[in-house]
């Protein structure tokens, strides 16, 4: 008997057991998203399953729904500036988080990551009450607060991940030549941790664009986003137009975090 089969090895059983296992796992996890696939391209006449019939006529009512169109641009203006300003002020903040040491750092990890931590609709209702005598209730000054405050911790947190596993020798051999502090951070530090701002960047977008809570109480009457829109729409319509803009909204992320994974390396700043 040769050494190759003396040392074969045994069937494990618990491999494709294990397999199975995951597979039903993903599909239980993506089962939602494959029936609203289904019934945005279903006949019925009201959001059912299983579908009666192909049509394509729910996507092509999405742009004379107006209450979408006008969702979509509210949520689009706030999600921009959404990622402009926790940025602005998330980038600084890691950058300080992790390279400095101070009294107050813990507090200030606290103050900044809480928001991962309260409930949103905690959030909502103190938003509310405090930002209905400043007159910001319905307005994009408001709405962009409050996103503020929900998104803020991704990008610190993805920066400080960039951060943590950044080469920091060539800092020191910039400030060595006699390159400025803002010379360094712009020509050094962030073209070093750009996957783990642009990874940042992007969720907050995501997380802006796809908030209904806050949102809701915050500008449900003046500024509806589109999450709100589609509340108020399944609130009065039963068709699976809703379904349509899903299927849409959720190949429009996908896209996002590709291309981003395959430009930026996203997927090594999440790690």
């Amino acid at each position: 008997m040769s050494e190759a089969r003396l040392f074969k090895p045994r069937f494990n059983p618990a491999k494709p057991v294990f397999n199975i296992i995951v597979f039903l796992l993903y599909l239980f996890l993506l089962a939602p998203l494959i029936i609203v696939f289904v019934v945005s391209f279903a006949s019925n006449q009201y959001l059912s399953f299983p579908p009666e019939g192909f049509t394509l006529k729910w996507y092509q009512a999405l742009p004379s729904e107006t209450i979408f169109v006008e969702g979509m641009k509210v949520s689009l203006i706030v999600a921009v500036f959404v990622t402009v300003v926790v940025l602005a002020i998330g980038v600084p903040a890691a950058l300080a988080l992790q390279r400095f040491e101070f009294k107050s750092k813990a507090a200030m990890e606290a103050f900044f990551l809480s928001p991962l931590l309260t409930p949103s609709i905690v959030l909502a209702l103190g938003m509310v009450l405090l930002f209905g005598p400043l007159n910001l209730n319905n307005t994009y000054t408001g709405i962009i607060i409050g996103h503020v405050a929900i998104t803020i911790p991704f990008v610190i947190r993805t920066t400080i991940m960039s951060l943590a596993t950044a080469d920091t020798s060539c800092e020191d051999a910039a400030r060595i030549l006699g390159a400025g502090p803002w010379t360094v951070f712009r020509r050094v530090t962030l073209p070093i941790i750009r996957p783990g701002v642009i990874a940042g960047g992007v969720i907050a977008f995501i997380v802006s664009f796809d908030e209904a809570v806050i949102s809701l109480f915050v500008a449900e009457s003046g500024l509806p986003t589109l999450p709100v829109q589609v509340l108020r729409y399944v609130e009065n319509s039963a068709d699976a137009a809703v379904a349509a803009l899903s299927v849409i909204l959720i190949l429009i992320s996908l896209a996002v975090v590709v291309v981003v994974e395959r430009v930026m390396g996203l997927r090594k700043a999440l790690n």
